[in-house]
């Protein structure tokens, strides 16, 4: 039987890319030596991390003012990193808390420096994005996450601010089109839309760095990353090479505008059900729902035993909802078809 798989995290990836992954891992190039044998810095792999780097800025449309880098440690390790790179040893950020990841950000800044939570939707469990704050000059930079994975919410616009612009983008990069250049760094997890979890994704624009006037750690040093063109230490290669190969899929196919059309068309025919079966309600405010993870719950708890059976029965695997929070959750990362979200929906009208 088929599956269908909805899971937050680590993301379904497209077919080809596995296949293609499965080879190198015996085989990689013909060489005759698998990619996890070879050396990072051989005149096989360093091609890789290149078109890897050079494929992120493309499919962003960004210019050589920014840097890629592919690092390890997750978004977690961001956390930390960011306000190393971008909080003056006299300054303050500015932080927007959106959900559990957001406020895990907030925790770590503040580990480091002075940080203000200049609004906040934890007053209503998360279920919206707040608006109409202001955030000025006084801050050495704004810190945001673009989507929240677990509560379904997603910022649909972003504030003009007189600062610097960060942003976790780990659950929607790569899904929709956005101005990119608006934003002086920007990192992500590989594990939504890009790749299998073991590396992160970090974009940054050169001429920020170097100006906290911190003594910085070296690996949590952005400008040092950059100096070794993200071999400071031995890199993540099958992370990195995945997630080539699911980028360099992505660039096949259109790009960012193509799937950005398909989300669109997954998320409108899942809310659409939601919104429509009495059965089913929707967690986040409509305004705020995110093209990426539709989190939801059943309003009759006993349908619950059969709807359980029948998804589970029709191949569709990881619907449940983050353990914080319950109910469902439907996660439509790039590579997820819309037969998936066409069967999930009929699962969900069959229930009488």
């Amino acid at each position: 039987m088929k599956k269908h798989n909805f899971s937050a995290g680590p993301c379904i990836l497209p077919q080809e890319v596995f296949q293609q992954a499965a080879e190198a891992v015996l085989d990689f190039n013909g060489i005759g030596l698998s990619l996890l044998e070879i050396s990072h810095r051989s005149k096989d792999f360093v091609p890789v991390m290149e078109e890897a780097r050079a494929i992120v800025k493309r499919l962003l449309h960004l210019n050589d003012d920014y840097e890629v880098l592919f690092l390890q440690g997750g978004a977690s390790l961001q956390f930390l990193m960011a306000p190393y790179n971008l909080l003056s040893t006299t300054g303050k950020a500015a932080y927007l808390n959106t959900g559990k990841w957001a406020s895990n950000a907030i925790i770590e800044a503040k580990k480091l420096g002075n940080v203000d939570v200049v609004a906040s939707s934890k007053d209503e469990k998360y279920s919206y994005i707040p608006k109409n704050y202001q955030v000025g000059a006084e801050y050495d930079y704004f810190h945001c996450t673009s989507n929240n994975t677990i509560y379904g919410t997603q910022m649909k616009e972003f504030p003009k601010v007189d600062t610097l612009v960060a942003c976790d983008m780990s659950s929607d990069i790569f899904s929709r089109q956005l101005d990119f250049s608006k934003f002086d760094l920007i990192y992500a997890g590989a594990q939504k839309n890009m790749g299998p979890a073991g590396t992160v994704l970090v974009v940054v624009k050169k001429e920020i760095l170097g100006k906290t006037g911190r003594d910085i750690p070296s690996y949590m040093d952005y400008s040092l990353h950059i100096d070794k063109e993200s071999m400071f230490n031995t890199p993540p290669v099958f992370a990195v090479y995945t997630s080539l190969l699911t980028l360099q899929h992505l660039e096949k196919n259109g790009g960012i505008a193509a799937v950005e059309k398909i989300n669109e068309q997954k998320a409108q025919l899942l809310y659409s059900e939601i919104d429509n079966n009495p059965y089913f309600e929707g967690y986040a405010r409509k305004e705020d729902r995110s093209l990426m993870n539709v989190s939801f719950n059943i309003t009759d708890e006993s349908k619950k035993e059969a709807f359980d059976k029948a998804w589970i029965d029709a191949g569709i695997n990881g619907l449940n909802g983050h353990r914080s929070l319950g109910g469902y959750r439907a996660s439509l990362y790039n590579n997820l078809p819309l037969e998936s979200v066409q069967l999930l929906v009929e699962v969900m009208q069959s229930i009488k």
